[in-house]
């Protein structure tokens, strides 16, 4: 019995943050992302860490060479070495100054390239998930929580590299100067350490918990943002300005103060260790003055230990705030991998064979499935839909249409039965196989970003321009497209925002018609078209589906009046079937009394499991406050 991925729903839920990172989790992270990626930058990181390293050896170099500047230019005059210590010197810098641009370009470049190829990966990830996952998961949320996160990837890397290899590498020379000059005041300076170590560790605990909580929340506002403007139309319509405004704008005063509290943890590493290395530069400068001043001693090695100090200072704080920087883009990191790690459902079977439909027979064998294991939608459900016949579905609202669609895609798998196409059980085919034998039309169109073309040619990439133009033209569509701006190549905008609901539906259509499969889905194909453009579609749909098997999903009857055969649902369960003389010959049956009520009344399909009746308008007080329901 396959399984539904509602009902496994808790596995798509990424693993609840833990304000305590396991030891050694930086290691793992940057282990996993170098074991994915490091193979294709091997020679850039070469090239980078020559770099570094070149950077740390003329860092070490200028603090050693300051004890012959000041025992034998200053100290013992020698004017011949002038000339050869500052070509040194200026050697060092123009070295130092090349190597620093070599590797922040290529570390830029590395860095750009792993933000595009997590961005693709993740993109290609999301599509393998099921239709579950999106149900329980906002999209706008989710679009900004990648945006969000997906450059921690590579933060990680470049912190590390140039921690290890510049900033560690310069600290070691560093301290091998000072104690190479000096071992006693060496070990004086390192004094600094057991603090600033002590206060690193707790920064990195207190920034952790509230970068995660600030990447939420900044999710949460962008995607309030996004869905509001997506759906600007109803926020006018209901004049919900005011109350959008007020509650986006607390999501922004929450975002603004967890940025700053980021802020104030992460820099009080600042004072504490500008205090510190304050101590320790004072205490060094008066023990070094009393021994020249008193003991008489040449100042050039006490000069060199000072320089090395000093340069010191900056490649210690840089890795003392990388570790608090570490552990942002370690979060980030996480949040990635965590939606990486979601295992897809409805994975294809083991040994999943490419589907090949000859006829395009299909048929329900005993079908259950609920979205909710206590709640079937679809009971036992038996029936053939004859191949190259027109099948119409009716019944009433939640009686389980839309479903039954839905699993003959795959966009679920089915709790109980199965179903077969040309008697192949569809679970031991592959999804992608099974979908491109099927033509689907949504009672909600959607249109994706480019022109009616591009988004006509989604149906089939490889159709000639040719055979788009003539799938618009049995879609109805051609007239109203070549009246647009720029025609075919005209751009469709947000969803298909410059077009109206019913050209939107007939580019839909025409989408459907280009893919030229042998299985074509409707589900309420027409009811966005007015009447004329309904007849029109209507007629170019009836060419289009002969020889081709055709599910039709309707609430208006007058739409399935001539189908080869007619499925009547109630509660999820198969009540009646036939043809529409057969069924209206029964002026009891629950179709004549559908069509009854439509034809008396113009509505659409009721409740017949209850007194039929003109609905109740809803007040616009509720249904503004459902809008605003799904903005937020």
């Amino acid at each position: 019995m396959n399984q539904s991925p509602k009902h496994q729903a808790p596995k798509h839920q990424a693993p609840k943050h833990q304000a305590k990172a396991r030891p050694g989790e930086v290691v793992a992270v940057v282990r996993r992302i170098l074991t994915e990626n490091g193979h294709d930058y091997r020679w850039s990181y070469v090239f980078t860490i020559v770099c570094l390293l070149t950077v740390s050896g003329t860092t070490a170099v200028t603090a050693l060479i300051m004890s012959p500047v000041v025992n034998q230019i200053f100290y013992e005059r020698r004017g011949d070495l002038i000339a050869w210590i500052c070509a040194a010197i200026m050697g060092a810098f123009i070295l130092r100054g090349l190597a620093g641009y070599g590797q922040a370009v290529t570390l830029a470049k590395i860095g750009n390239n792993l933000v595009a190829r997590y961005q693709k990966r993740i993109f290609d990830h999301l599509t393998k998930l099921g239709v579950g996952f999106f149900n329980d998961t906002r999209s706008g949320r989710l679009a900004a929580q990648v945006n969000e996160n997906v450059n921690g990837i590579r933060d990680l890397l470049s912190m590390t590299l140039t921690s290890i290899a510049r900033d560690g590498v310069t600290l070691i020379g560093l301290i091998c100067v000072m104690i190479y000059q000096d071992p006693v005041l060496s070990l004086s300076s390192l004094l600094i350490g057991p603090p600033l170590i002590y206060t690193v560790t707790y920064l990195m605990r207190r920034v952790r918990r509230i970068t995660r909580e600030s990447v939420q929340i900044n999710a949460r506002l962008i995607g309030a943002m996004q869905e509001a403007t997506q759906g600007i139309a109803i926020v006018k319509a209901f004049t919900m300005e005011d109350e959008l405004s007020r509650r986006i704008g607390k999501l922004a005063d929450d975002a603004e103060q967890r940025s700053n509290k980021i802020a104030r943890v992460s820099e009080r590493l600042t004072p504490i260790s500008e205090i510190l290395a304050g101590f320790t530069v004072a205490g060094v400068i008066a023990y070094s003055g009393y021994r020249a001043t008193v003991l008489g001693q040449p100042p050039g090695a006490v000069f060199s230990f000072i320089t090395a100090l000093l340069l010191a200072y900056d490649p210690a704080r840089r890795l003392a705030r990388m570790q608090v920087g570490m552990e942002r883009a370690l979060v980030n990191a996480r949040m990635i991998y965590e939606l990486l790690d979601l295992e897809p459902q409805q994975g294809d079977a083991p040994g999943a064979v490419a589907a090949k439909f000859a006829k395009g027979e299909v048929r329900f064998d005993n079908v259950s499935f609920g979205y909710v294991a206590e709640t079937p939608v679809l009971r036992d459900l038996s029936f053939v839909a004859a191949a190259g016949k027109v099948t119409a579905i009716v019944g009433a609202s939640g009686a389980g249409k839309s479903t039954l669609v839905a699993l003959l895609q795959r966009f679920y798998d089915v709790d109980n039965g199965s179903i077969k196409i040309d008697g192949q059980d569809i679970s031991g085919v592959t999804k992608q196989s099974l979908r491109g034998s099927i033509a689907y039309v949504s009672q909600a169109p959607y249109l994706f970003e480019g022109t009616i073309r591009d988004n006509i040619r989604y149906g089939r990439p490889s159709a000639s321009d040719t055979e788009i133009e003539r799938a618009a033209q049995q879609a109805a569509a051609d007239d109203f497209i070549r009246q647009q701006p720029e025609g075919y190549d005209t751009p469709v905008g947000e969803n298909g925002v410059t077009l109206s609901g019913g050209q939107r539906q007939r580019v839909s259509i025409a989408r459907a018609i280009v893919r030229n499969a042998p299985i074509l889905l409707l589900d309420e194909a027409t009811s966005a078209l007015d009447n004329e453009a309904e007849a029109r579609v209507q007629q170019a749909l009836t060419q289009v589906m002969e020889g081709r098997t055709t599910i039709v999903i309707a609430h208006r009857l007058s739409t399935v009046v001539n189908a080869d055969q007619i499925i009547v649902l109630e509660e999820g369960r198969l009540v009646e079937q036939g043809t529409h003389a057969s069924l209206m010959a029964d002026p009891h049956s629950v179709y004549a009394r559908f069509h009854r009520v439509q034809g008396n009344k113009g509505l659409g399909l009721v409740d017949d499991a209850k007194p039929i009746q003109t609905p109740v308008p809803q007040p616009p007080a509720r249904r503004a406050k459902k809008a605003v329901g799904r903005i937020l």
